[in-house]
């Protein structure tokens, strides 16, 4: 049976609107979507993740057989065991069409790995851009020109005059370019208080369905299904982005870096997933907190900071992967090379605030985007873990990880592996972080405040250990000068026993987890 068009739809492209859906003749052209035990595995995935994905899946496909859209839908069973490529392999193969059509794959190796099966079969592969981002690749690239460095505030600036975007004339909205300043507080020592309890979404039978598929298939895979809510249509999507911004929106900005223990939302948005899937548009997201400000149910600085999150950053961080891909995976520039301590499986360890939201992710697949830069990621950075071991344990472990957003985010600001290339500097920290931004110190055996001794707190013994480390490196750094001068105030004997200290942290976490 030849066809003119096969439409591939993937996992993480499921837009209603999307171009590659455009002028689809019902008689000629096919759409194809594959469910692939491959992709669940490919990594150790977060079983709420699996069920995220295929749900959503299976929700679009009935909304593309409602409009009467012709469609090969591939489930995964326990006897289809093929790849994604090896089941689009045989596609190609019955069907013969002249046209693969398809929106740019969310990792570089599948992209090349669905590129060779055209040349295989002598189809011509065709690309689209989609509505899933702001802007083309194209438009970061010449940006980028001949950069070696990528800065994100220069970027940001770049998209908000490109775009008008909380400007006035030539000249950013209030004056400023952003409010970061004004978005680090805490909760202080009374907590969070009464927090306004996110939208959340029961099971309904497709979900249920897949739940139950996913225990049969993946029962060996971490987290648990028993809490899944997510959004998984473009209707559940639209309805939590709703609830963010007239519930959440006006204190996100305050408080967006604080954690506190046994709280998984606070005031953050819990649509990262439904974007990176496909069932909300940047534009729309931006639109409802842009009419939050206009309204005054919203403050500038809120709303700056939440839109700088997907007009600066996501935007940002898909330029530098498609950039800079495949080498970028590569990167160690601290040349770290300590396994991942077994218990960002498991959750079991002494340190209150890793066992808290690492329990958490566990629980829902989830952590704010602070969780993972200064308590998952920073311990790993302080610790000196190989950079892909990290990178593949958040690309299994939280819902909303596809590579292109994924990757950057861990080897650039996370690990600063890339050297710089992403970020102008490590963002390291002591316990004492850790400390001012959440609760978890006063419910930890661990003291902060000392580096050395039974009482230690690890990330403070590792943070005046990385000092150490790395200080030929950014002691003299413009941007990093003033931290690495601290060491200065310790003496060679309290440095030498912090170094010892580090290296039996570095050993007991070999050995015991």
């Amino acid at each position: 049976m030849n066809i003119s068009r096969l439409i591939l739809i993937l996992g993480d492209q499921l837009e209603a609107s999307s171009p590659v859906l455009d002028d689809l003749d019902p008689q000629t052209d096919l759409c194809v979507m594959i469910e692939a035990r491959s992709e669940a595995v490919l990594v150790w995935s977060h079983k709420q993740r699996i069920a995220l994905f295929l749900s959503a899946m299976r929700h679009f496909a009935a909304q593309l057989r409602e409009r009467g859209l012709p469609l090969l839908y591939q489930e995964l069973t326990s006897s289809n065991c093929a790849s994604l490529t090896a089941q689009l392999d045989g596609i190609l193969a019955t069907y013969r069409p002249s046209r693969l059509v398809c929106a740019r794959p969310g990792t570089w190796a599948l992209r090349e790995e669905i590129m060779g099966l055209c040349r295989k079969y002598a189809v011509q592969y065709q690309e689209q851009e989609d509505h899933r981002f702001l802007f083309p690749l194209q438009e970061f690239d010449t940006w980028a020109g001949k950069r070696k460095q990528y800065r994100m505030e220069h970027w940001y600036r770049h998209t908000r005059s490109r775009t008008g975007i909380l400007m006035q004339g030539s000249q950013p909205r209030g004056g400023r370019w952003n409010y970061d300043a004004e978005n680090r507080k805490s909760f202080g020592r009374e907590g969070p208080g009464w927090l306004p309890e996110p939208m959340l979404f029961s099971p309904d039978a497709i979900t249920r369905e897949v739940i139950a598929l996913v225990e049969q298939e993946f029962p060996d895979h971490p987290g648990e299904l028993t809490s899944f809510a997510w959004p998984v249509s473009t209707e559940q999507a639209k309805a939590a982005l709703q609830d963010f911004v007239q519930q959440r929106l006006p204190s996100f900005g305050t408080f967006q870096d604080a954690t506190w223990p046994g709280e998984v939302w606070l005031y953050h948005s819990r649509i990262s997933a439904a974007m990176n899937l496909g069932l909300l548009d940047p534009q729309q997201v931006i639109d409802a907190a842009l009419a939050e400000y206009e309204s005054g149910r919203a403050p500038l600085a809120a709303v700056e900071g939440f839109v700088r999150q997907i007009l600066g950053w996501r935007e940002y961080v898909r330029g530098i992967y498609w950039r800079e891909m495949p080498n970028y995976l590569q990167h160690n520039a601290l040349q770290a090379h300590q396994p991942l301590p077994q218990f960002y499986w498991t959750a079991d360890t002494e340190m209150a605030c890793l066992r808290d939201v690492l329990r958490r992710t566990l629980q829902h697949g989830y952590a704010h985007h602070i969780e993972r830069l200064m308590v998952t990621g920073l311990f790993a950075l302080l610790l000196g873990v190989e950079p892909r071991a990290i990178h593949e344990w958040y690309l299994a472990i939280y819902v909303d990880a596809v590579e292109w957003v994924e990757l950057p985010n861990v080897i650039g600001m996370s690990q600063y592996a890339d050297g710089g290339m992403l970020a102008s500097k490590p963002y390291v920290a002591s316990g004492q972080y850790l400390q001012r931004m959440g609760g978890h110190c006063s419910r930890c055996p661990y003291n902060p405040s000392q580096a050395s001794g039974e009482k230690a707190c690890p990330f403070t013994t590792l943070y005046w250990d990385f000092l150490q480390r790395h200080n030929e490196q950014f002691s003299k750094h413009p941007r990093t000068a003033l931290q690495w001068r601290n060491l200065q105030r310790k003496s060679a004997a309290e440095l030498q026993e912090i170094r010892t200290q580090a290296q039996a942290l570095r050993e007991r976490m070999r050995t015991k987890f």
